[in-house]
C-alpha cells in the first residue's frame, strides 16, 4: 500500500513545476570549460541554483568542484543514493515548437530540453524528499540525492565524484524507465575519418552527439543541378526523410535533410537523416575524394539498418536482446571526413569484438578508425532486497507486475556495481532528446509519488 505522505505529492505538485520550469531554463548542455566551471557556465549555474535551493531546504549539501552536487538528509553516511543529472543534449538542429529553454505548459505536459531527461525526475526527487523532511518521519538509513552535469558526455563528473566519496551501497537513478532497469547493454562509440579533397563537396554537417539519432543533415555540393539532385532523392524512396534543395551563390546548391530524433538506445523509433544524406550522395555523380568514403559507409551503414546487420554486427541473446547501431554524427570540414557511431552491445559480446570489426570496416572504406569510448555491458543481481523494495512499491502504485528489464544501455548508473534505474519514463512517448522533448503532469506526479514511497521504505528496511 502506498502510504499517505507519498500521496501528498499532488499538494507539492506546483513546487514541483515551478522547480522543473527554473531548472530548464539553464541550457546546461556541457562545453569547454572555465575557470571554476568544469563543464562550462551553463552547467556551473544550475549546480549552484540547485545547491542555494537544497539548503535553503535545510538538506546537508555538499560541491564537488562544480562537477556534481549532494543533498542528505542528515549527516550520518547514506546507505541510499539517488542520482540524477541536470547536463542535457543540445537542441540545435531540431525542430522545436516553442523555445527549448523556456519552459511551456501546455495539454497537461511541460515541453523543454531537459524536462524527461533529466531534469523533470530531478525535480520529482527533490519534491519527494521535501515530502520526507515535512513529515517529520524519522528515517533508519540516511539517504542522498547526487546530482552531476555531464551525464551526457560520459559521466566524467562521476568519475570525479567517486574519487572523494564512494556511492551508497543502494543505488538507483530516475534516468530510465519503470518497472526496474537492473541490465544495460555495452557501449561503443567509435570515429572513421578520411582527410582528403571534398571536390564538388564543399561541406557536410549533421548530428551534433552520439546518443542521438539525428533529425537535421546538411550539405554544400557545387556545379550541381538542383532539380537533378531532388529528382535523385525522390527516386530514393526513403520513407520519413524530406529533402529540401536550394541553389546558393557562388554555384553552390545547399541540401537540407530532416528526419526524426531518437535515442541512440531506441534507433528505430527515430529517422536518420544522416544516413539519408550519405545514400544521396553516393548516389550523385559527383568528383570528390571523399565519394568512396560515402559509398562505403553506405553500403556498410545503410539508411534503414539499426541493428548493424550490413556491418556483419547483428547479434542479440536472452539477457539483454539485439545489438543497436546508429551513424550519428557526420562531418566534412576543414578537409577531414568524420563519421561517428554509437553501439549498444550485448552481454554475450566484448567491446573488442565490436571495435575489430569497426576497425575492419574503416579500412575497406579507405579511412581510419579510433574507439572514442568503449564501456562494458552492466547487470545487478534481481535478488537484491533494493530491487525487490522498487518493484514491491511500482506494483503497489500500479497495479501492475514488477519485473527487471534490459535496455541499450547509458543510464547513469551504468558504470557503478549494483546500481538500477527505476523510472522515471511511464512510456516511451516523450521525444526524449529529441525536438518537443516533454513530461506530462500526471507523470511528474506519479514520479513523486513513487520517489517518497521507495525512498521512505529503503531508509527504513
Amino acid at each position: 500500500m502506498i502510504s499517505g505522505t507519498a500521496r501528498k505529492a499532488d499538494e507539492y505538485l506546483d513546487s514541483a513545476v515551478k522547480l522543473l520550469c527554473e531548472l530548464i531554463s539553464y541550457k546546461s548542455v556541457s562545453k569547454d570549460p572555465l575557470p571554476g566551471m568544469p563543464y562550462g557556465k551553463e552547467c556551473a549555474e544550475v549546480l549552484a541554483f540547485a545547491e542555494d535551493l537544497l539548503k535553503k531546504d535545510g538538506f546537508f549539501v555538499k560541491n564537488f568542484d562544480s562537477r556534481a552536487l549532494t543533498a542528505s538528509f542528515d549527516e550520518r553516511p547514506a546507505d541510499i543514493g539517488v542520482l540524477c543529472h541536470l547536463d542535457v543534449v543540445p537542441a540545435e538542429g531540431q525542430s522545436w515548437s516553442s523555445d527549448p529553454f523556456k519552459a511551456d505548459i501546455r495539454d497537461g505536459k511541460i515541453y523543454g530540453r531537459g524536462a524527461i531527461d533529466d531534469k523533470g525526475p530531478a525535480a520529482a526527487v527533490i519534491t519527494a524528499m521535501r515530502i520526507i523532511r515535512d513529515s517529520g518521519i524519522p528515517l533508519k538509513r540516511n539517504v542522498r540525492l547526487i546530482l552531476g552535469s555531464d551525464e551526457e558526455n560520459g559521466s566524467s563528473d562521476m568519475e570525479y565524484y567517486r574519487k572523494q566519496e564512494e556511492f551508497p551501497p543502494m543505488l538507483f537513478t530516475p534516468d530510465g524507465s519503470f518497472p526496474v532497469i537492473n541490465t544495460e547493454k555495452g557501449m561503443v562509440r567509435y570515429d572513421m575519418t578520411k582527410k582528403a579533397d571534398g571536390g564538388d563537396i564543399v561541406s557536410i554537417s549533421g548530428g551534433s552527439v552520439y546518443n542521438a539519432v539525428p533529425e537535421k543533415a546538411y550539405a554544400v555540393i557545387k556545379g550541381a543541378d538542383p532539380d537533378s539532385i531532388k529528382s535523385t532523392a525522390k527516386g530514393l524512396g526513403l520513407e520519413g526523410i524530406i529533402f529540401s534543395v536550394e541553389k546558393s551563390d557562388n554555384n553552390t546548391v545547399s541540401i537540407t535533410v530532416t528526419g526524426k530524433g531518437a535515442h541512440a538506445s531506441t534507433p528505430s523509433e527515430g529517422v536518420n537523416a544522416v544516413t539519408a544524406l550519405i545514400r544521396l550522395l553516393a548516389a550523385l555523380d559527383l568528383n570528390s575524394g571523399i565519394k568512396e568514403a560515402l559509398s562505403g559507409l553506405d553500403r556498410h551503414f545503410p539508411f534503414g539498418d539499426t541493428g548493424g546487420s550490413a556491418a556483419g554486427l547483428e547479434r542479440s541473446d536472452d539477457i539483454s536482446g539485439s545489438v543497436t547501431l546508429v551513424l550519428s554524427r557526420l562531418f566534412y570540414e576543414n578537409g577531414t571526413l568524420t563519421a561517428g557511431f554509437d553501439i549498444r552491445y550485448i552481454v554475450s559480446m566484448t567491446a573488442g569484438e565490436v571495435t575489430d570489426r569497426l576497425k575492419e570496416i574503416a579500412s575497406e572504406c579507405g579511412m581510419e578508425g579510433a574507439v572514442v569510448l568503449a564501456n562494458a555491458p552492466h547487470h545487478a543481481d534481481e535478488n537484491s532486497d533494493m530491487i525487490k523494495t522498487l518493484l514491491a512499491v511500482y506494483e503497489d502504485l500500479t497495479g501492475k507486475k514488477g519485473e527487471c528489464i534490459a535496455i541499450g544501455g547509458g543510464t547513469y548508473v551504468h558504470d557503478t556495481e549494483n546500481g538500477v534505474a527505476f523510472g522515471a519514463e511511464w512510456s516511451g512517448e516523450n521525444n526524449m532528446h529529441g525536438a518537443d522533448e516533454f513530461i506530462g503532469l500526471d507523470e511528474l506526479r506519479d514520479d513523486i509519488i513513487i520517489y517518497t514511497e521507495a525512498i521512505l521504505r529503503l531508509a527504513n528496511l
